[in-house]
């Protein structure tokens, strides 16, 4: 099982020695072979040079270097792509994760899990941001039911086959476990150690909270209604619609037994915009439903995921049969 440590940079110039030997001296001491990929995200400090200096000493450390700031997730996301390993394990590279943790991670998938991530209880931050975190967290698990303490942690371990199928973009890097319990992965949680930032600023700053949280609303979006958008637009609509229905009622009772008339309320004015906003819906909802079945059609993907057979012998995708016609 080779196993490969995949490590997105940004302006860590500071860092990246000590976290190197850290990582050098837990490896060497693992049975299996790994690499170490880091993906230089557009830094403007001395990061790219101490980089190149580090893979050009070391074959086993290899660097992508992006053409400018693409953001956490994109850089995860290509050092997962540039990467080989059966394993792979994210860090930051800012040395608050513990390589220590690593052989602790390895054991945790050797239990049989697919993904095991990491959970920073005893947290090295700010109070603040810890009771955001706490916060945070809550509604995520909460809302796609997926448990975890601590999304926001870097370091996790997953199979590759978990990850490599997977594409990101926003701040979509944290709900990689969310992503793999779609496909049945077995996900867990493990304690890990976390460090106070030594070199360097944070980069995480208050608009982060607006990123994920537009981001953990189009996560919701794909996990009720992705392969059944009518379902999901079509319950708003009709909604809607009754709404609409219930002030028109609401209007003429109004208007043959109190003798109060139409334009007296704003009844028929709200009857009209949630009845234009129901069909609105309906509307998107049947456009979005073209469009799932295309994106299912064109890229030939069936609407799930097959874990195992027994008995079924290996069999080539059916042609569909095409008539000819003379115009």
């Amino acid at each position: 099982m080779d196993l490969s440590i995949v490590i997105p940079i940004f302006n860590e110039a500071e860092s990246l020695e000590p976290l190197y030997e850290a990582l050098k001296n837990v490896l060497g001491k693992l049975h299996q072979t790994a690499e170490i990929v880091f993906v230089d995200d557009g830094s403007s400090d001395g990061s790219p040079l101490i980089l190149d200096r580090l893979a050009a000493a070391d074959p086993n450390v290899r660097v992508v270097h992006l053409r400018r700031n693409y953001g956490q997730t994109a850089a995860l996301m290509a050092a997962i792509q540039f990467s080989t390993g059966d394993v792979v394990i994210p860090m930051d590279g800012d040395g608050q994760n513990d390589p220590a943790d690593i052989p602790r991670l390895l054991a945790k998938l050797d239990e049989g899990y697919d993904v095991v991530s990491g959970w920073r209880k005893a947290r090295e931050d700010k109070f603040a941001r810890r009771l955001a975190s706490v916060a945070a967290n809550w509604l995520v698990s909460t809302v796609m039911g997926v448990k975890l303490h601590d999304y926001g942690c870097t370091l996790k371990a997953y199979r590759r086959s978990v990850v490599e199928e997977i594409r990101l973009y926003g701040e979509m890097h944290r709900f990689i476990p969310i992503y793999a319990a779609w496909e049945g992965a077995r996900v867990t949680e493990l304690a890990v150690e976390h460090h106070p930032r030594r070199f360097g600023r944070s980069k995480y700053g208050m608009g982060r909270i607006a990123r994920v949280t537009l981001d953990l609303l189009i996560l919701y979006f794909i996990d009720r209604a992705f392969d059944r958008p009518i379902q999901f637009f079509g319950k708003f609509g009709l909604g809607f619609i009754g709404l609409a229905i219930a002030a028109v009622a609401l209007a003429a009772w109004l208007r043959v037994f109190e003798g109060i008339y139409f334009i007296q309320t704003p009844l028929p004015l709200l009857a009209a915009t949630t009845a234009l906003s129901g069909i609105l819906f309906l509307l998107l909802g049947v456009l979005a439903e073209v469009q799932v079945r295309t994106y299912y059609e064109s890229q030939g993907k069936p609407p799930y995921k097959v874990r195992s057979t027994h008995n079924i012998a290996a069999a080539e995708p059916r042609k569909r049969a095409v008539s000819a016609k003379s115009w």
